[in-house]
Parts: C-alpha cells; sequence; structure tokens
C-alpha cells in the first residue's frame, strides 16, 4: 500500500494589507483558497501540516466570507470545513523549523496577507526556492505568488525568471475599491522580476497554468482545480 503523502501549506501571518496612503486594510487567507484544497488533500489521504512565519495562528479575511465572496452554500461549506480545522488552523508550525525535504509537496493559499509578509519574508523566500528546485510540485493560489518575489539564488537572480505563471490580475485587483488604493500590483510586479505571466481571457473565471514544477492559480475560483491539477502531478 502507498504511504500517505505529506503536504506543506503556507499561509501568511499577516492580520492587514497596508495601503498606497499607509491605511491597513484588514486581511489575511481567503477562505476559499485554503479550505477548499486542504479539503482535497485531505479527502484524498494526504497528512497537512500548516506553517505560518513565527507560528503565528493565520487570520481569515473577513471579506473571504462575505456575501460578495461566492454563493450562499460555497461560504457556508467553506465556513464548516474551516471549523473542522480550527485547531490545525490555532496551532500551525513555524515556517522557520520546516524542511521542504519533509514534504512531496508545498501550496500556498492567498488572500492579501501574502503581499504583506510573505512577498518579503526571507525564510519563505529561501523555502521557495528549495522547493523549486527540488523538483517536487509547487503551488501557488491568487495573491500567494507575491510570496516567491522573496525567494532568490545564491548570486542575487529570482529563480522564477522566465517561468509561466498566474496570479490575481490587475483587473481584478482594482474591483475592489481598496484595491486601486495598492502601493503596488502583483501582476506588474511578477512581469518585472522577469516571469511569464499569463491570465485568464475573463476575469473571477477560474485560470491555471503549469510550468515544469510550478502550479499556479489566478483567482479564488480556481482552488479546486489548482488542487486537482496538484494532485494529479503527484499521481495521488
Amino acid at each position: 500500500m502507498t504511504a500517505p503523502g505529506r503536504a506543506l501549506f503556507v499561509v501568511s501571518a499577516a492580520d492587514h494589507w497596508t495601503l498606497r496612503d499607509g491605511t491597513r486594510h484588514p486581511s489575511g487567507f481567503w477562505g476559499e483558497e485554503l479550505a477548499v484544497p486542504h479539503r482535497e488533500f485531505a479527502a484524498a489521504g494526504w497528512r497537512i501540516t500548516l506553517a505560518t512565519p513565527g507560528g503565528t495562528p493565520p487570520t481569515l479575511d473577513r471579506l473571504s466570507m462575505s456575501r460578495t465572496a461566492g454563493l450562499p452554500g460555497t461560504l457556508r461549506e467553506v465556513a464548516a470545513y474551516l471549523g473542522s480545522i480550527r485547531d490545525e488552523l490555532a496551532h500551525p508550525a513555524a515556517l522557520d523549523g520546516i524542511d521542504p525535504d519533509d514534504f512531496d509537496t508545498v501550496f500556498y493559499p492567498g488572500g492579501h496577507g501574502p503581499m504583506e509578509d510573505l512577498s518579503h519574508d526571507p525564510v519563505s523566500g529561501a523555502l521557495l526556492t528549495r522547493a523549486l528546485r527540488s523538483g517536487r510540485p509547487l503551488g501557488l493560489l491568487c495573491h500567494a505568488p507575491a510570496a516567491l518575489l522573496a525567494a532568490r539564488d545564491a548570486d542575487g537572480s529570482w529563480p522564477f525568471a522566465g517561468y509561466r505563471m498566474t496570479a490575481l490580475s490587475n483587473t481584478e485587483e482594482k474591483l475592489n475599491s481598496f484595491g486601486r488604493k495598492a502601493a503596488w500590483l502583483l501582476e506588474d510586479r511578477l512581469r518585472a522580476e522577469g516571469a511569464h505571466y499569463v491570465k485568464g481571457r475573463l476575469p473571477l473565471l477560474p485560470f491555471t497554468t503549469a510550468d515544469r514544477n510550478l502550479y499556479t492559480g489566478q483567482n479564488p475560483a480556481s482552488s479546486g482545480r489548482l488542487a486537482a491539477h496538484l494532485l494529479a502531478a503527484l499521481g495521488r
């Protein structure tokens, strides 16, 4: 019998996103983006470790549970699932104590939180660099590719340069009034670093892409599809 796989879920510890004028917009992780992939991996028998910077319990972005975030039935399912993993969320591992080689795959859910902390976190950046070089599947969703900005090779170059990837688009970011006040936009930064950024033809609809062992999803609606692609790549 095949032993269950091990998946590392790296979640932002930020509870806000600092806007261009210095305002702190309440934020954290996006409910659907954590709940749906976690549910799919757990249903497939995977052992999941949640980790955050400093081992700080992550904050749920309340906007992700509002009526503008999805259909009522979907939001109820997300809320129920997050409730079922309440203990895991309350006691995450500290990211600086994690060895990525202990895991078969690494996954980062989004929300605006990663824009605040993981985008410049050296521990996360080093982990992502090692995960990419390992050849094992690496997945990032929506705003989570902001964490890639902290990754650097020994010579200071960006290990993800030239990789095809997606993330929340400028158009999607600006659909929120506070998004227009962003200090920087993720699509712009990824392009500037040298990513081959791609997006779906229409905003807010599921869109995923893969390049070698890097798997990315554009928005919350891509949560289930990205999880399915990762599981297929892992052969589980």
